[in-house]
């Protein structure tokens, strides 16, 4: 990942109503009303495959571009762990027409600003600009979706800059460290079991040919997302979108490739459970995670697993936090719970920090037994209720700028191949209740199946 820091300030922005889809869309009234939420979407489909959605929102001049690509580490192979993310750096390198420094020039003259993030399942680029930048911004984005450059130079001098990054937020990182370790051991055996920075190895020696065949087999336009929200016309977005993107060809045999890769079997659970995983690393005190098997993004029990994860680790106020923080005999400085979907699987796990006074071995026995109690004496009437208010404030707040809804619609047109999967999302928050949330619980953490991991100054060297 890679930011510039620059002037434009993203102010709050309001939304325009209703949905439509394809290339002569529909309009309805903008509308937030009570549970109901619907956004003025033009969606678009290029000969090429490429998918456009546009949102007008004519309150400030500024707009907000976002690029999903659908690949992400769950696509690397031994030998490329880290392809994905590396690339994601070389893009900001320079392409064919506008080659080193042009781009970040370019954002940076204009008052813009520039991100991008690298995910198992996604790489996504995104700008936020001032309006009468949008024509050329097009331009430049078809053009490194059409010829990234990868120079020597700047390949050699990215890769030491990902090195460094994978030593900053592994190696060098307590909290990175578990992380990783977790990821490794709950997929075990299954494409997200690694990085998505990847291995140090497959970094170091990764050849400018394999991250061009990387690039030219997924940097196509039928694999590509784009979706512009702000002061823009949408009918003119999409003109300037078919000139610089229309004569860009399809990927061949990708398709077919993506079916192979994403098979249910691939996915499946393989990990060993209820054990332990020690690691020795400069901690003070324990830092742990305990990790349960979760689900994929998109099932009815993932958004239920939401609002217990919600419940019982998020906040001064969740159950975990009032039992083992804010206890007049604290054991913990902190913990939280989080319910990681990803596409093809998920996991759900706790994560904290011991206080130096706290035994570890007594304490993993304890969080079991407390974890399994969690589903009776955790889930109320009240706890679900506050909790899923809290998340429809939550939901509705990541929509108060172009950014906000850019990313929003973009995820669920990546995810669900419809921009327009809130309606159903919203309908499932809205109708989850206090058994549901029980039932989930109980399935999860029933069997006691779980991997316990630590990282500690004082555990013996290596892992076990």
């Amino acid at each position: 990942m890679r930011k510039i820091n620059l002037t434009l300030l993203i102010l709050v922005t309001g939304l325009l109503v209703s949905c439509s889809i394809s290339k002569t869309s529909s309009s309805n009234s903008m509308a937030v009303s009570g549970s109901e939420l619907n956004l003025d979407v033009k969606k678009y489909t290029l000969d090429n495959g490429l998918r456009l959605l546009v949102v007008e929102n004519k309150q400030l001049p500024i707009y907000s571009y976002f690029t999903f690509y659908d690949v992400g580490g769950r696509y690397e192979t031994a030998g490329t762990t880290g392809a994905t993310h590396f690339l994601e750096h070389m893009m900001f390198k320079g392409a064919k027409k506008f080659g080193p420094g042009k781009f970040d020039t370019f954002i940076e003259s204009n008052g813009g600003s520039t991100n991008a993030y690298t995910t198992f399942d996604s790489t996504v680029y995104h700008q936020d600009m001032p309006s009468h930048t949008l024509s050329k911004m097009i331009e430049m984005e078809a053009d490194r979706l059409s010829a990234v450059l990868l120079e020597e130079k700047a390949f050699e001098k990215e890769r030491a800059v990902v090195l460094e990054e994978r030593k900053y937020r592994y190696e060098n990182s307590p909290r990175g460290l578990l992380f990783q370790e977790m990821m490794q051991n709950v997929f075990e055996g299954t494409p997200y079991g690694g990085s998505v920075i990847g291995s140090e190895s497959d970094v170091k020696n990764l050849k400018i040919p394999e991250m061009r065949k990387f690039f030219d087999q997924f940097y196509t336009p039928d694999n590509a997302i784009v979706v512009i929200v702000g002061d823009v016309d949408a009918d003119e977005v999409y003109s300037m979108v078919k000139d610089h993107y229309g004569d860009l060809k399809k990927s061949e045999g990708l398709e077919e490739f993506k079916k192979k890769m994403d098979s249910k079997e691939r996915y499946a659970h393989r990990g060993r459970y209820k054990r332990e995983v020690k690691l020795k690393a400069q901690a003070p005190n324990p830092v742990f995670s305990i990790a349960y098997k979760g689900m994929k993004i998109g099932e009815t029990d993932a958004f239920v697993l939401d609002i217990l994860s919600s419940i019982l680790g998020d906040g001064d106020s969740s159950y975990f936090n009032e039992l083992y923080v804010r206890n007049k005999k604290p054991l913990l400085s902190s913990i939280g719970a989080a319910n990681y979907t990803l596409k093809n699987n998920g996991v759900f796990f706790f994560s904290g920090e011991l206080l130096s006074k706290t035994n570890l071995k007594k304490f993993k026995r304890r969080i079991v037994r407390d974890i399994a109690r969690s589903c009776d004496h955790a889930i109320t009437e009240r706890t679900v209720q506050k909790t899923k208010n809290q998340y429809m404030v939550q939901y509705y707040n990541g929509l108060t700028s172009n950014n906000g809804v850019a990313s929003f619609i973009g995820m669920r047109e990546s995810f669900f191949n419809d921009y327009r999967f809130y309606h159903k999302e919203l309908e499932i928050y809205k109708n989850i209740t206090t058994e549901q949330v029980k039932k989930a619980c109980k399935k999860v953490f029933a069997n006691n199946e779980y991997i316990f991991l630590s990282v500690w100054d004082k555990h013996s060297k290596g892992k076990k």
